[in-house]
């Protein structure tokens, strides 16, 4: 069977609801060199309240570890949400060479919504990306927590019927 990006962005959403299931936003991820996964993440900023606690940040310091090496060539990095400055400073910095994420993030990507830091002429390496991979499903993830979210947080404000 041929591993497509679909197959590995559904690894990256189980990822994903591994996140949810312990009340995280759900973001997963998996990082793939020849033909296998070397690491998985998934959000954790909440349960280890840990600002750099992302499911890239978490994959890429397993898949170093793994490879005894910082440098992370020949790999290719699947994610739910496009990747924030923060994380795409580590792909960088670990010479990623493709990323392959699910959905947009207008308000913090930087894999081409709110910046692009994947080829900055400024910058020492460029990072192919692939965007829009199971794009519904991956928003879905991310629209329903948030709607679950926002529901649970009325219920806890309603006053109590008398």
């Amino acid at each position: 069977m041929e591993k497509n990006h679909e197959y590995w962005m559904q690894r990256a959403i189980s990822e994903a609801d591994k996140a949810r299931a312990r009340d995280e936003v759900p973001i997963g991820c998996v990082i793939v060199r020849d033909g296998r996964i070397i690491a998985r993440g998934h959000n954790l900023r909440e349960s280890n309240q840990d600002p750099a606690g992302h499911a890239e940040l978490i994959a890429i310091r397993k898949a170093a570890r793994k490879l005894g090496s910082w440098r992370l060539l020949d790999t290719t990095l699947y994610v739910t949400l496009e990747p924030c400055l923060m994380c795409m400073g580590a792909v960088i910095l670990a010479r990623i060479p493709m990323v392959v994420f699910g959905c947009s993030d207008p308000k913090g990507g930087a894999a081409g919504s709110l910046y692009d830091l994947s080829d900055d002429p400024r910058l020492n390496h460029r990072v192919e990306l692939v965007p829009r991979v199971l794009e519904t499903e991956c928003s879905h993830l991310l629209s329903a927590f948030f709607s679950e979210l926002r529901h649970r947080k009325r219920s806890r404000r309603s006053p109590e019927p008398a």
